[in-house]
């Protein structure tokens, strides 16, 4: 008979451990291929060598992920057809084993710490749920947390418990002999995200990037000498899933360049090269992008919703400009990340200045990415003056279509009015710190955010562009030490 025996430290479940860690058993996995994807889930494909008899037999995959999908597997081979399968999900441990020992006897070990004597004393498993309650001849007692060593003996391990996440099937061999058998299946508890290290060159006007992949890996199972690919995209999990809407990001402009990678579907795969072993509670890091002396621009950004007074001096964004095409950027779709940016000091010694995420990037768009608040460069902004326009200026702009009713058609009216229009002066002031001078893009939003809200331009110090009917754009520039004032005169109603 195989005796099972752990040590207790504690009347506590979790402060039970065991007595010796035994050797880690080898894997039972076969030929493992892995695909990951972006959104906690991966494809586990394992092709396993089976000697398989004749006829109806229980066969067992040790090593799948512990938190393995049993709906989505499927299982592949010739000569066989498949009659029932089973994930055993309930894993040895001491805690499980006291649980599944309730009303079992079990043999309590204790040694007398000062003469090394052990009793032993057969006990009646009453309760393990929040501690241990053990019926000991005709007595009832709790083991204790008194730092006394006591060990609890099995004769045996309860047969629904398993060392290792286990799937089993049942299989109709048509005929003996071994083959190959392939278990595939979905998985969460793996995933990967992309993180970029940036170096920019604020002399230069370039950066350097580096992408790396942190490759994660709780399903509570190793996947050893596994091929890996990594899937940039987030497939549907449900019929919820809703698309169309505008995601976080720093894409101004989408690219249109085909990035040169293996696609799948609508998803690019990066895959790592070599086989790697994916070890469960490991991140795991593989460089997939290198791009050096890309061109990128620094320049200052504040956007502004509608006419606001600002009397203390805000700060500018700092926004870091490049793109991904193949001349003169990076040269690849980005899948979503976060890229952290780092610049040069005096002593040349890169340090941290920022980052931000980005979703999936097509080649060949523009980016835009916030780093953080300058310092030196801020604004304000002040109405100088809000009045009515003069009634001459007004203008007959309402038509209605009334329906008077009966069988008489339908008539069109057209009906005078005289809507209130303002005049707003702004006076946005521009302040630069550095020894350089700075270049702002100062966007004035919600010029018509409503159907009614009709804003029109009259005059500015400096030319802007219209970017859409909401939104104006200015770019300004900040001398050295010195400000930029900008005016506007609008028109509203």
């Amino acid at each position: 008979m195989k005796l099972v025996a752990l040590t207790f430290f504690s009347a506590i479940v979790p402060g039970i451990a065991l007595a010796q860690t035994p050797p880690e058993p080898a894997s039972a996995q076969g030929d493992v291929a892995i695909t990951v994807y972006n959104n906690n889930l991966a494809m586990v494909q394992d092709v396993r060598q089976i000697n398989l008899p004749l006829g109806r037999s229980r066969q067992e995959f040790p090593d799948v992920s512990a938190q393995i999908r049993p709906a989505t597997v499927t299982i592949g081979g010739e000569g066989f057809g498949i009659v029932e399968q089973n994930f055993d999900f309930d894993l040895l441990s001491p805690d499980k084993l006291m649980s599944k020992a309730v009303g079992q006897v079990v043999t309590i070990v204790r040694t007398n710490p000062a003469t090394g004597a052990e009793t032993r004393e057969q006990a009646k498993v009453l309760a393990a749920n929040g501690g241990i309650v053990l019926q000991i001849g005709s007595r009832i007692e709790v083991l204790r947390d008194d730092g006394l060593p006591v060990r609890v003996v099995f004769d045996r391990v309860p047969q629904n418990l398993r060392a290792r996440p286990t799937l089993s099937v049942t299989l109709q061999g048509q005929r003996a002999g071994p083959r190959p058998v392939s278990l595939s299946y979905l998985t969460p508890g793996m995933g990967w995200t992309a993180d970029y290290v940036a170096l920019f060159d604020e002399k230069r006007d370039t950066i350097d990037v580096q992408g790396w992949v942190t490759l994660t890996n709780t399903t509570g199972t190793t996947f050893t000498n596994a091929q890996t690919w990594l899937v940039a995209g987030s497939p549907s999990r449900d019929s919820y899933q809703r698309y169309g809407y505008r995601a976080p990001g720093s894409v101004v402009l989408a690219g249109t360049e085909t990035a040169l990678r293996e696609r799948l579907g609508d998803f690019y795969v990066y895959p790592i090269d070599g086989r790697t072993t994916v070890a469960n509670d490991q991140q795991k890091q593989v460089s997939f992008l290198d791009a050096a002396n890309v061109p990128a621009t620094r320049h200052y950004q504040y956007f502004m919703n509608g006419f606001q007074v600002i009397d203390y001096p805000v700060s500018m964004a700092t926004i870091l400009k490049f793109t991904t095409s193949a001349q003169g950027g990076l040269g690849d779709a980005l899948p979503a990340g976060t890229m952290r940016f780092y610049i040069r000091d005096v002593r040349g010694q890169p340090q941290f200045i920022g980052e931000n995420s980005i979703n999936h990037t097509p080649m060949g768009s523009q980016l835009e990415i916030r780093t953080g608040a300058a310092f030196d460069v801020r604004m304000t902004a002040k109405i100088e003056k809000q009045e009515k326009v003069e009634e001459g200026e007004w203008e007959d702009v309402a038509k209605y279509r009334i329906n008077s009713g009966g069988s008489a058609p339908p008539q069109t009216t057209i009906v005078q009015q005289k809507p209130l229009f303002w005049r707003t002066d702004m006076r946005y002031t521009f302040t630069n710190a550095r020894p350089e001078k700075a270049t702002i893009e100062f966007i004035q939003a919600g010029l018509s955010r409503h159907p009614w809200l009709d804003t029109r331009l009259k005059e500015e110090s400096e030319k802007g562009q219209q970017i859409d009917a909401d939104r104006r754009v200015w770019k300004i520039t900040v001398p050295p030490n010195g400000k930029t004032e900008l005016t506007v005169t609008y028109y509203t109603r």
